[in-house]
């Protein structure tokens, strides 16, 4: 009788098995019992097989339509036929194929102990631990991690160094940086040594978590213990570095990759470019370009999306389509991220037409417009006041059954709440949650501004109070309109308890909050409150309308020497002011009879390449007549007529 190939069920009458589980396409003959003994015996049959053939027909033959749990013993046998015979290729197919078929009835946990429990009893004549390797790799491709990792921990003996590597990589790649040093620990201390591979992937590890100077440790002590880095390793390291910002280091990491033989491919050069491209340095990024087309690394869409979005950014967006011409050259399709930046680079320089054009482009060559396209449509219309042409572009969204999220949505209600339209503004908000978008806090930040600048604070505080409630809390922008919004409205009170609660919830105000407060407090006539927050708020970078409002205040106020002490702060730390500040500083210098600060400031403000407007000359006129130095008075009018103004 044939047992491969089955007989008859009329020939033999044994019940049949229902089926539960299928892993394989082959039948099973009825003969074949799960009892433990058949079972014990079969699997030696399969352990002692002549050939893989032999022992995968004697496994097929009895593990299909079987509940995979009741046949561990076979499934144990034949993989541990097949590693012996070093078929690990097939033996890691055997066991994916048996997790994954476990894993429909079983928790991971289970069916990792199971596998594990099933693997140790079978008994060989040359037990190996590789078997458990192959179980090992077979969790890890599977996504099972934890228990590729609970199943290195409880092998007598470890391992071999490939497995422990893809433990290893398996919580990289998942961005558990944490896991992968416990894991290194305790494979270290149970006597594993690092390859290549293995610094590869701590090196990464290193660079993920910021820690560049452990990554350069890990790639030196490598070479020192006489490991040749691979491009990979190179390569990762020399885009950590990039990442940092510390170009010089990569670039010498680079050159030391051509001494050690190594040639540097097309994620090498894509690194570099990236790295000078954030930093903005044009002609570094360009000559690795150069250098890759000359040394035969072909560029592909990734290294034209960075010198695309680098051009874009610097608002150059001539040389944004040259890189666009010259990737369609090569013959390398654009993708979506690359027309988006092209697109973002027209709308920010006001040319919708051209973007809608590349839209249109994008649609001719079948490549999918996304909703960071759409969104970046709708916010350069917005930008342009053109609300309509907006709007239109979110219906043509819901047309194409492309899913407006919540930075479109909040770009529409943005441009609306500055145009001052808030019933429109309220009602895509109401689209929103219709829609089942959130409504993040950049919504309510966006709505708050809009009514405060329509200067409806009772709504704008009503908003405020609604995400307090629902456990939001108000951002830095949301803070600055309510407390410039009640300065406005001339509720300074309000305004400084808005300010302690932003304080108190561990806020930092930045230097538009602190524009506003100085502003606001100011213009109320307390100087010396404005001063303090300006003194106490230090580590904040002051710009031009922090300094502006503040000697405004201060000059009103008759404080003119303090004016000077921060309008010299001013120019000493490089800000640039503008005639206005210098029109009003000066006014103040001559009614306090400071006529040398008065030539001091002219001076200064020519040495600054500002020309002085028909105010300036004014206030200068005006000023040298008071103190009766008519001849500097004229002299200001016949500058002020050379300036073709009239006086």
């Amino acid at each position: 009788m044939n047992l491969i190939h089955g007989t008859t069920r009329s020939t033999i009458n044994i019940p049949s098995i229902k089926p539960k589980f299928s892993l394989t396409r082959t039948t099973t003959h009825p003969l074949f019992s799960t009892t433990s003994s058949f079972q014990s015996n079969l699997a030696n049959k399969i352990l002692n097989s002549k050939s893989a053939t032999e022992a995968l027909q004697l496994y097929y033959s009895s593990s299909n339509h079987t509940d995979p749990t009741k046949t561990l013993k076979l499934h144990s046998a034949a993989i541990h036929f097949l590693t012996n015979a070093r078929l690990y290729l097939k033996a890691r197919c055997l066991m994916k194929c048996l997790i994954e078929t476990l894993n429909k009835s079983c928790t991971p946990n289970r069916l990792c102990s199971l596998l594990f429990h099933a693997l140790d009893q079978v008994e060989v004549a040359t037990p190996s631990s590789k078997v458990f390797g192959v179980l090992v790799i077979a969790l890890t491709e599977l996504g099972f991690v934890d228990e590729a990792y609970w199943v290195v921990k409880r092998t007598e003996e470890l391992p071999a160094g490939h497995v422990c590597n893809r433990v290893l990589d398996g919580f990289l790649k998942r961005g558990r940086l944490s896991a992968m040093w416990e894991v290194y620990e305790h494979v270290s201390c149970r006597g594993m040594l690092p390859d290549v591979v293995t610094y590869g992937v701590l090196i990464d590890g290193c660079c993920r978590e910021g820690d560049v100077e452990k990554a350069r440790k890990l790639f030196d002590e490598m070479v020192e213990r006489g490991l040749s880095p691979t491009v990979v390793v190179y390569t990762t390291l020399i885009r950590g570095l990039c990442c940092e910002g510390r170009m010089l280091e990569a670039e010498s990491v680079f050159g030391g990759m051509s001494k050690a033989g190594v040639d540097p491919d097309l994620y090498t050069y894509n690194a570099l470019l990236d790295g000078h491209c954030k930093m903005a340095n044009v002609d570094k990024a360009l000559d690795f370009y150069r250098e890759m087309m000359i040394t035969g690394v072909t560029p592909n869409f990734v290294t034209f999306g960075i010198l695309v979005d680098m051009f874009r950014k610097m608002n150059r967006t001539l040389a944004a389509e040259s890189c666009f011409a010259q990737m369609t050259k090569i013959g390398e399709i654009p993708n979506s991220y690359v027309y988006n930046c092209l697109i973002d680079g027209y709308c920010k320089e006001g040319n919708l037409s051209a973007g809608i054009s590349l839209l249109s482009e994008m649609e001719t060559l079948g490549i999918a417009n996304d909703v960071y396209t759409y969104c970046i449509l709708i916010n350069g219309h917005c930008n342009m006041g053109r609300l309509k042409e907006a709007d239109d572009l979110l219906k043509e969204m819901n047309r194409k059954g492309v899913v407006a999220n919540s930075a479109v949505y909040n770009s529409l209600i943005n441009g609306y709440s500055k145009s001052g339209n808030m019933a429109k503004a309220l009602e895509l908000c109401g689209q929103m949650a219709v829609n089942g978008v959130e409504v993040n806090i950049i919504t309510y930040s966006t709505l708050i501004d809009g009514y405060c600048k329509v200067k409806d604070m009772k709504s704008a505080m009503g908003l405020y109070t609604e995400m307090v409630i629902k456990g939001l809390v108000p951002d830095i922008v949301a803070y600055t309109a309510l407390i410039d919004g009640h300065f406005k409205d001339c509720n300074t009170k309000t305004a400084l308890r808005i300010y302690k609660e932003m304080m108190e919830a561990g806020l930092t105000p930045n230097v538009f909050t602190l524009s506003c407060l100085i502003d606001g407090l100011c213009k109320d006539g307390l100087v010396n409150d404005a001063i303090k927050i300006f003194l106490d708020n230090g580590y904040c970078s002051p710009n031009n309308v922090l300094y502006t409002s503040l000697i405004h205040g201060l000059c009103n106020d008759g404080q003119i020497f303090k004016a000077s002490k921060f309008f010299a702060d001013m120019r000493s730390i490089g800000l640039k002011a503008d005639v206005e500040l210098y029109a009003v500083i000066t006014q103040w210098h001559f009614k306090t009879k400071h006529i040398c600060d008065v030539m001091m400031l002219h001076a200064d403000m020519l040495k600054m390449g500002l020309i002085p407007n028909d105010v300036v000359y004014g206030v200068f006129a005006r000023g040298y007549r008071e103190i009766g130095d008519y001849k500097s008075a004229f002299r200001c009018s016949d500058d002020l007529l050379r300036a073709g103004v009239k006086v």
